[in-house]
């Protein structure tokens, strides 16, 4: 596994974790790596300091970055939701009618979020219908 420090056009830096460079190739040359920020598809490797394997008999520090990768996965995750909240229409819990309606044309398309059991999103692949589950942080008390 590598682990390449990438940026989009936009300005939002991120890591993203790969099989090995060649892979990162293959992703980046078909268009398929995306900012977790913004979406963007034109993301390319900036400037890193290396990560050095070095520290292994010290279990403290395997914690730390532990810590510090949970640390940025949540705040990743809150980013995205607020993006979401701010962006798109609350549509409560009848999220998987609303996206039905959407998809076959009978109401304007626009990004909707909201709760849908998981029988509702078992249908809504069944029908082929894309959405996608949108991570609850953990409440936290700071």
């Amino acid at each position: 596994m590598i682990v390449y420090q990438l940026g989009c056009r936009h300005g939002h830096q991120f890591e993203a974790w790969f099989r090995d460079s060649a892979t990162y190739d293959e992703q980046s040359a078909a268009g398929v790596i995306e900012c977790p920020y913004c979406g963007d598809s034109r993301v390319v490797k900036t400037l890193t300091a290396p990560h050095l394997a070095k520290g292994l008999d010290r279990p403290e520090a395997a914690e730390t970055r532990a810590r510090v990768v949970a640390e940025q996965i949540l705040r990743t995750v809150g980013q995205l939701r607020q993006n979401v909240e701010g962006n798109f229409e609350y549509v409560g819990d009848k999220f998987a009618e609303e996206a039905r309606r959407i998809h076959y044309g009978e109401t304007d398309e626009r990004g909707i979020y909201g709760e849908a059991t998981d029988e509702e999103t078992s249908d809504l692949d069944d029908e082929g219908i894309e959405y996608y589950r949108l991570p609850t942080p953990p409440r936290r008390d700071d």
